[in-house]
């Protein structure tokens, strides 16, 4: 039997659970707007989840400095602020790319921070929505890398043929 690499492991039971959130249902899901949208409508479907996912990693926060009594300086805080951060800026970013009209999905309206986010009130319950929150972050990144991949390559073929 072949030897595999740890890493190859641990990459796959990422993927894995990467794919199944717990509860079987996404907390960030969107209607695409037409059957078949144009990557400029994709990039906009996208902007739109990771909008969503900033509100939900703003709600997680507000819960935990609610939670912990005052906001703490430590790796954690320091990891959350640097992904909220980066969220920021891909928002901006894919805002920017959208400025000519381009991706014309209605905005989400805005999420409201409430207890019915998380199933239960103890701090199991806490984690889980923690954990699944974070899922839907990387999904919709990894979402959105994939998009603005093929947007860009659509977007270099038409300026060589000009």
């Amino acid at each position: 039997v072949p030897a595999v690499p740890a890493d190859a492991v641990h990459r796959e039971r990422e993927d894995f659970l990467s794919q199944h959130a717990p509860g079987g249902e996404r907390l960030v899901t969107l209607a695409l707007c037409p059957e078949a949208p144009s990557t400029a409508e994709q990039v906009g479907h996208v902007r739109s989840a990771l909008r969503r996912c900033m509100e939900l990693l703003e709600c997680l926060i507000v819960r935990e400095v609610e939670e912990m009594g005052e906001e703490l300086q430590g790796e954690y805080e320091s990891l959350r602020k640097t992904v909220k951060d980066r969220l920021g800026h891909l928002l901006h970013s894919t805002g920017a790319l959208l400025e000519n009209g381009e991706g014309g999905c209605p905005p989400s309206p805005p999420k409201q921070c409430t207890e019915d986010e998380v199933e239960g009130s103890d701090s199991f319950a806490a984690k889980l929505w923690t954990y699944r929150v974070l899922l839907e972050l990387i999904h919709w990144t990894d979402s959105a890398s994939q998009t603005l991949h093929v947007f860009h390559t659509e977007k270099h073929g038409q300026q060589q043929l000009l």
